[in-house]
């Protein structure tokens, strides 16, 4: 018997994801979900599959997990934080306009801006909490750090850092990024040896204005218009280097993103819109 399933699709700076309540459908198999639903030509199409859920314990109003693509878990995700707050708020399942949002990376903190109405929400910031410079765990070097280090790939040499958002990230600053194969060097560093647990990675380009120009290769998802996660490590990376201030606009395909690394609390802060773009039924995969 087939089981249908009401989902929206959203998007943050183009970076688009699938989203079920799960407090009115249960997803058995997300893993298989996601692969089946993100298939551009014979699903929906999308970066992933994200589940809204209210959080099992006190210290959070709700939770999200998410899964790429491929089918593989990830820690959370920036954007699809802000889609969440966008979609909590604008279905009224919540009128709180401050959201605690559990994920496998701890509580983030949504803070939604409404229009002058307050009907609808035009952005949303979100503390993604410290940045970690080293792990030992998601970066194989002596010391589980790197900043601007080389690393071989393939038939180049890059020079990269490494910042953990909760999930892995390699920024490697580059002087023309529309030069760069990122699918081809995207890949293969994902995979290296250097991330155990594999890695997103980051080719940014500072531009003239002192913006950030970033592409990224998302760890299970390739190629994607935007990732907050990126945008926040590519932040950190630049700053950390003495490339950029604390304040970065970085530029991604999808939009720009607008991210703050706090002096005083060491949190980063990422702010930018989310957006829907369409709602369906699809039929849990067999």
């Amino acid at each position: 018997m087939t089981t249908n399933i009401k989902f929206t699709k959203m998007h943050g700076a183009g970076n688009d994801y699938i989203y079920v309540n799960t407090l009115l459908y249960n997803i058995p198999d997300p893993t298989k979900a996601s692969i089946a639903w993100s298939a551009p030509h014979t699903g929906i199409g999308s970066d992933g599959l994200v589940l809204i859920d209210k959080a099992k314990i006190p210290e959070a109003d709700f939770s999200m997990r998410i899964f790429n693509a491929d089918g593989s878990e990830a820690m959370m995700c920036g954007n699809a934080s802000r889609c969440i707050g966008k979609y909590l708020f604008e279905k009224g399942i919540t009128d709180k306009t401050e959201i605690k949002l559990l994920t496998l990376s701890g509580i983030k903190i949504l803070k939604l801006t409404l229009d002058d109405k307050g009907e609808k929400v035009e952005s949303v910031t979100v503390d993604m909490l410290e940045p970690v410079l080293n792990d030992k765990k998601q970066m194989a070097s002596e010391d589980g750090s790197m900043k601007d280090g080389l690393v071989d790939v393939i038939d180049r040499e890059f020079r990269g850092t490494f910042v953990s958002m909760g999930n892995p990230h390699f920024v490697i600053f580059v002087d023309n990024v529309d030069e760069i194969d990122v699918a081809r060097y995207g890949k293969a560093l994902e995979f290296d040896s250097l991330f155990p647990e594999r890695c997103n990675i980051e080719f940014a380009q500072i531009l003239d204005n002192g913006k950030i120009r970033t592409r990224v290769w998302e760890r299970g998802s390739g190629i994607t218009m935007a990732c907050g996660t990126g945008a926040c490590a590519t932040a950190v990376a630049a700053a950390i280097t003495g490339r950029a201030t604390r304040k970065s606009e970085i530029v991604m395909d999808g939009g720009t993103l607008h991210i703050e690394w706090n002096e005083a609390d060491n949190h980063v802060y990422l702010s930018g819109p989310a957006a829907f773009a369409f709602e369906g039924e699809v039929a849990l995969p067999q």
